[in-house]
């Protein structure tokens, strides 16, 4: 494997990586939306604002995974399979 195909792979994963956020982080955006709409015209108790918190966590751990935690496992990935084709010229 060459160095640009290497770099090919690493940021087609960082582009899946990053695309899985946002389309998580739509669908997080409509159902909660659609959550304190039922919530609000269903009265009292309210209740929605524990799925928006709960879900908003993961909504954070995914975006962490992807723009802070995947580039820099990547890079690291990047480095050793370098460093095995160097050493394979």
């Amino acid at each position: 494997m060459t160095a640009d195909q290497v770099h090919d792979l690493r940021v087609k994963q960082e582009y899946e990586a990053i695309k899985g956020f946002y389309i998580h982080f739509l669908v997080y955006v409509c159902v909660n939306l659609l959550l304190v709409t039922i919530d609000v015209l269903g009265g009292d108790p309210m209740w929605s604002h524990w799925a928006v918190l709960g879900w908003g966590i993961g909504v954070l751990a995914h975006a962490y995974a992807a723009f802070v935690m995947k580039p820099a496992e990547m890079a690291k990935w990047e480095a050793r399979q370098l460093a095995i084709i160097a050493g394979k010229s």
